[in-house]
This record gives C-alpha cells, sequence and structure tokens, in this order.
C-alpha cells in the first residue's frame, strides 16, 4: 500500500467511525458515542503518523497524546488536556470499574460538548494531510 493508501485507510475508518459515533449519539447511547468518538481521533492520528513517517504503519496503541507526539503535531496545553480527557473515553467504556461512573457522568450535554469538539478536531486532523 503506498503513503497516499495508507492515509486513505485509517480515515475511511475515522468516517465510519464518525457515522456510527453520530449514530449513537442520536439513540441517547452517550457512553458508546463518546467512546467511538475517541476512536476516530485515534484513527485521524495514525493516519497524520503514517503521513509524517513515510508510509510506516502506526504503533498500535491508543493514547491520543502519544499519537499526537509520534506524528510530529504540536500541540497546545489546551489541545493536549483535551486529547488526555478524550483518553479518558477509552478508558472509562472499557473497564467495568469505570463503566458505571462513566455512565451516570455522560449526560447528552455533557456528550454534546466533548462530540462538538472532537468532530472540530478531527476535522483539523484531517486538513492536515493535504
Amino acid at each position: 500500500m503506498n503513503k497516499r493508501d495508507h492515509v486513505e485507510y485509517w480515515i475511511k475508518s475515522a468516517d465510519s467511525d464518525l457515522a456510527a459515533a453520530e449514530a449513537l449519539f442520536d439513540s441517547a447511547k452517550y457512553d458508546w458515542c463518546l467512546f467511538i468518538a475517541h476512536l476516530v481521533l485515534e484513527k485521524a492520528l495514525k493516519a497524520n503518523f503514517v503521513f509524517a513517517n513515510e508510509n510506516k504503519n502506526p504503533p498500535r496503541i491508543h493514547n491520543l497524546v502519544k499519537l499526537a507526539e509520534l506524528s510530529f503535531i504540536n500541540l497546545t496545553n489546551v489541545e493536549n488536556l483535551f486529547l488526555d480527557e478524550v483518553n479518558d473515553f477509552n478508558i472509562a467504556t472499557r473497564y467495568p470499574d469505570f463503566k458505571q461512573a462513566f455512565y451516570k457522568i455522560c449526560t447528552k450535554d455533557y456528550a454534546e460538548e466533548y462530540f462538538v469538539r472532537i468532530k472540530e478536531f478531527y476535522e483539523w486532523l484531517k486538513s492536515r494531510l493535504k
């Protein structure tokens, strides 16, 4: 797979996940919406990794801050904090001891605030691939 195809692979997968996250949000499955939204950013960052690292396979990690660093993306402190917060959605939904607590705080307003920001960040990450 050449570099462009490899980048497109990650973005197409992220786009598919974004559609799933939208459907989950519309179905009031806010915790799972944010879990999938984490995957959207993870895959967009992996596309950026491929783009910045001459078509190397991205590492099999889920930490968004680390993926941004490995992709040579200089983030502000606010952006780093945001990605670190979104990292929690991956853990909170995956592990039973965190899941119940996350479900309780994951109201429509909470999810909508993060989901809007995630979609904006996703568009910014995609714009870097041109």
